[in-house]
Formats: structure tokens, sequence, C-alpha cells
């Protein structure tokens, strides 16, 4: 029931300081089975479990908005703008920069952009395919494109006049910027264009798919590297070292000697190692190799590609800012109506809920970033305890929740226990504000201040 069971200079030496401000969700769970479960109390029986899970959902609905949220994070946004959710985030509170002086400046969220889930490949009447013109032979697997694809990859479907159903790409090779694909069917095996085709078809348009039906989205890196050699018995795929400066870990490899899904797990100077070995029936190579290499990140939108390019107009030093010590100074009168969320020069983010990351304006590329945030304190087990003004909130937001679960529990008490935990969960929020009268004197002193215009 938090007594103390250290001495003060234990407490002192230390370093779990303030913990006597709360009680662990164990305690509560024991403390309720105790007290508010068995014979003559108000409820007469309920099993540990479900008394656990209660009081886990009490804990999360009290800790978005009654209960404190004491977690932050700190971080110096990289070049790339964007900053991980932690792990155990639910929502924020405030997201700041940190100036010279170690001030936090808010950022207001950017709420007429986002970062949309995909932008699919679109030709030039905006359908949504992956079209190329090839020249067919009719005696002949390879079909010679137009130009260099980088997105047509190893194990598309193709179709197109003359082409076979169930046709795939079987493998891709690249000559002067012209790629030339091999058609095959689902075992590995060549297939040649229809028999009524011509001895040679110039420009035949063939569509390109993917085998799950899903559109065609483009990859954010896709490099074609030459110059290569691998066997069949290790993991290994070996080049020159400026050819491989381009390959990263988990880009996919797309080659006909390797499995369709072969991810790179480690690159050091000349050598990449995949992790899957080239499939049964292939050739050694040992010189002259060609691979495509295809990042598994999708290419950034268009509008988060504008947004983090763009440099904000309160940035233009020329048009509006002098900058003082780290303050900002406007133009008398040159900024007249302008959207308040918008008059400042903090910067701005909006947060991508489906990548799980935050998005900020260029100009907060290298600064200090503070996210203050909302968790549900169920991440670990040293996160599972309640401040003690709300300990009595707990329980009967428990007690509630068990009595309105059971059949058997008269209306009349299920609405007695109701109104207790309204009142319960009310007199925890006032607690937990933490008026100060002295502060709150303070700021309202500041009411009666003449200010010139």
């Amino acid at each position: 029931m938090g007594l103390l069971n250290n001495t003060q200079q234990e407490y002192y030496d230390g370093n779990d300081f303030g913990n006597y401000q709360f009680v662990s969700l164990t305690d509560i769970i024991n403390q309720f089975m105790l007290v508010y479960v068995g014979e003559d109390k108000i409820i007469p029986k309920a099993k540990r479990l479900d008394v656990a899970f209660h009081a886990q959902r009490a804990l999360a609905e009290l800790s978005f908005d009654t209960l404190k949220s004491c977690k932050s994070q700190e971080i110096t946004v990289p070049a790339s703008l964007q900053m991980i959710l932690p792990q155990d985030y639910v929502d924020y509170t405030k997201i700041s920069c940190v100036d010279s002086a170690g001030i936090k400046k808010p950022l207001y969220p950017a709420i007429k952009t986002s970062n949309p889930v995909s932008n699919p490949l679109q030709d030039d009447n905006g359908d949504f395919t992956l079209q190329a013109p090839g020249d067919l032979f009719s005696s002949n697997a390879e079909v010679n494109l137009d130009g260099q694809y980088k997105d047509i990859l190893v194990g598309m479907v193709v179709t197109g006049p003359y082409i076979p159903d169930g046709t795939f790409v079987g493998a891709t090779s690249n000559s002067s910027t012209i790629t030339t694909i091999t058609l095959q069917d689902s075992s590995g095996n060549d297939v040649f264009p229809d028999t009524s085709l011509p001895t040679t078809l110039k420009a035949v348009v063939l569509t390109f798919t993917k085998t799950d039906g899903s559109l065609v989205l483009p990859q954010k890196e896709s490099h074609i590297v030459e110059d290569l050699s691998w066997n069949l018995t290790d993991y290994v795929i070996t080049g020159t070292e400026s050819g491989m400066a381009v390959v990263k870990v988990g880009m996919i490899v797309s080659h006909d000697d390797f499995p369709v899904g072969t991810v790179v797990t480690n690159v050091y100077k000349t050598q990449a190692v995949v992790d899957k070995l080239p499939v049964s029936g292939s050739s050694a190579v040992t010189s002259g190799g060609e691979i495509t290499f295809v990042s598994p990140d999708l290419i950034d939108t268009d509008a988060w590609s504008n947004y983090k390019s763009n440099d904000p107009s309160e940035n233009n030093i020329n048009d509006y800012q002098d900058y003082q010590n780290d303050i900002y100074w406007p133009m008398d009168g040159n900024r007249y109506g302008l959207d308040p969320q918008h008059a400042q020069v903090n910067g701005s983010f909006y947060i991508d809920c489906h990548h799980g990351k935050i998005h900020f304006s260029s100009n907060i590329s290298g600064k200090t970033v503070i996210l203050d945030y909302i968790s549900d304190s169920l991440g670990t087990d040293e996160e599972m305890q309640v401040h003690k003004f709300a300990e009595e909130a707990m329980y009967r937001c428990i007690a509630y929740a068990i009595a309105s679960g059971k059949m058997s529990t008269p209306e009349y008490m299920v609405q007695r226990l109701k109104r207790e935990r309204f009142a319960a969960v009310r007199t925890a929020k006032l607690r937990l504000s933490n008026l100060n009268i002295e502060e709150l004197t303070q700021i309202l002193r500041g009411k009666s201040k003449w200010i010139k215009h």
C-alpha cells in the first residue's frame, strides 16, 4: 500500500526517484481481489484473469486523457527529414524544435498535405499499366524492348498480341540502353510467340503485371550492375568495387539464376551476400554477369518530395527575415491577414501513420526535435503503474467493467458503479491537473498590464 521499504539514505543513493507517487498495476489487482471480490462484497465472484484484463484496459483508457503523459523522445532530424515513431507511440501531444538556448519552439502540423500510401506507375493516358513496345520473333523467346526498363523484373506476367497465356519474364538483360527479356512459362521453359506471327513483328506493345494482381509501384532505387560473377555453392556475388557501390543491404536480386525474392544481406567492397543460392539447373557465371538490384522501398510520392524540397516562405531571408540572436522580427504590416497558425518560422510537420514516420519541412534538417507523446502505459512491466491520485478511479473502472459484463448483475448495481466510476475519474482529472494558485495568480497579474500599440 505504498509503505516505505527503504531508508532515506538508500533512496538518495539509488536511482528510483519519485516512485512513491505511483502504485503498480500488480498491487492494484491484488488489492482489488482482496477488497472488492468475495462474499458480501460488490463483486461476489471474479477470476483474477478477468480482473487483470479489465485493469489493463482501465490503465490504457486513463492514460489517454486522465493520467499525465511523461513520454518524450529527442532526435536530430536527418537529411531524410523523417523521424520513426517510438515503439509505444499512440498519439502526440506536442512536437517542438530546440533553439540555441535550449528553449522548445512548437512546430505546427501541416494539415494540408500528406504522404499518399502509394503512387503506382501510370502511362501517358493515366492508366495504371506498365507497358513497353518490343520486337517479337516467331522462333525466339527473347524480346528486345525499345529502351531500358528497370521496373520490369523477373517473375512478372507478360501479356500482349501473339503472347500465349501464362507467360512470364524469365530473364532480363541490358545492352546499349536496351532491355531484352526472355519469355518463359511457370516451369522455366522458353515460350515462343504464337505460330501465326510473321517472322518478325516490330514494336508490339506488351503489358507487364505482378503475379498477385497488385499495381506496379516504382521502387526508390533500381541499379543494373555488370561484370559480376557467382557460383552455385555459396551465397556470394562478386563484382568491382565501383559497381558494388550502389548495392545496399535489403535490395532484391532480379535475375533468372536466382529465386524470385532473393535479398542482399551484406555488402563489403567487391562482394554482396544474398540469402538464397542460385536455382537448380543454372550455371555458374565466372565473368560478365549482369544483375538488376532493386530497392524494397518505394519512390517518394510527389506530395512528400515537393514538401521536403520546398523552402518555406517564412525562411526567405531576402523577403521576410531579420534574425538577431535566434529571434524573428517580421516586417511591420507586410503579413497582415496571414493565418496565425502559419505565422512562425519554427517549421512544420505531418505524421504518416501508414509508414509510422513523422515528416518535417526542409528548414528542420539538422535541428534537434523533441516529440512529447502519449502511450497506453502497457509497454513494459515498469510502465504498468498508476499515480496515487488515480488509484481510486482504477478500482471503480475495474468494478464497473466486471459487473457490467455479468448477466446476473442487477441493472441498478451496474448504474451505481457507472456513476461511481464517472465521479472517480473526474476527481482524478482534477487532482492530476495540479492547478497551483500561486502560478495562476502570477499569470493573471499580466492581464492588467498596459500594452502600447
